[in-house]
């Protein structure tokens, strides 16, 4: 008889994990380090940060940011991400947890981040709900997500390998229209850029919307 699988078991991709660790080290020298700096640049206060992987944006957090809670489900990249935490600029605590429950008060941060993680959640509308619900109002939302290619034939490429892709990466879909789910969570979108670097990647800001305040987002480019 084959025993259930655990809550933390689910989040566990060890071989996978020490890829990723490889491959983010070589993204950051061609150029997702600057995309980090942008992601992060002028941040304060609180910050949660969903997925931090193996603590690939910790370097880049300004001086002005207060606090980070950095979430990670995977034992072997949070491990790594608690050593990268002791040599970040800012203070970090490093938490087991996942996007779909998030270790944190309802309108308790100022901020939220989330880096390549939302095309490999089991639920985006639950992890942008989870995240809505933790931002005060008017808590801003910063993404940077790798999502399905606007060109028509790239797109339907990604869709026809998704399933595979997903079972090989950590449960990544490379298919995801993320920006659409995240205006669906209630986000009003204030910045959002298409980057062609390697797959298609999004990267923007977006704002939990303030008592009273009505949904009227708009895109920068």
């Amino acid at each position: 008889m084959v025993s259930a699988v655990t809550e933390s078991e689910r989040y566990q991709h060890p071989r996978f994990a020490g890829v990723y660790m490889r491959l983010a080290r070589i993204a950051e020298r061609q150029g997702a380090a600057a995309h980090r700096d942008r992601l992060l640049d002028g941040l304060t206060g609180r910050v949660i940060e969903v997925g931090a992987g193996p603590g690939t944006t910790f370097p880049h957090y300004p001086r002005t940011v207060g606090e980070v809670i950095a979430v990670e489900p995977e034992d072997s990249l949070r491990a790594q991400a608690e050593r990268t935490a002791s040599e970040a600029p800012v203070a970090i605590t490093v938490v087991a947890g996942h996007a779909d429950e998030l270790p944190a008060a309802d309108g308790s941060m100022d901020a939220a981040v989330a880096s390549l993680v939302l095309c490999s959640v089991p639920d985006p509308a639950t992890a942008l709900a989870q995240i809505a619900r933790i931002l005060k109002p008017g808590g801003e939302f910063r993404f940077y997500e790798h999502v399905r290619s606007s060109r028509r034939v790239v797109g339907l490429a990604q869709d026809l390998i998704a399933p595979l892709w997903s079972l090989a990466a950590g449960g990544c879909h490379p298919n995801r229209d993320t920006a659409a789910a995240i205006r669906s969570a209630g986000f009003i979108i204030e910045e959002l850029d298409r980057i062609p670097f390697g797959l298609t990647h999004i990267l923007g800001r977006a704002r939990r919307p303030g008592a009273g305040e009505v949904r009227s987002g708009r895109r920068s480019r």
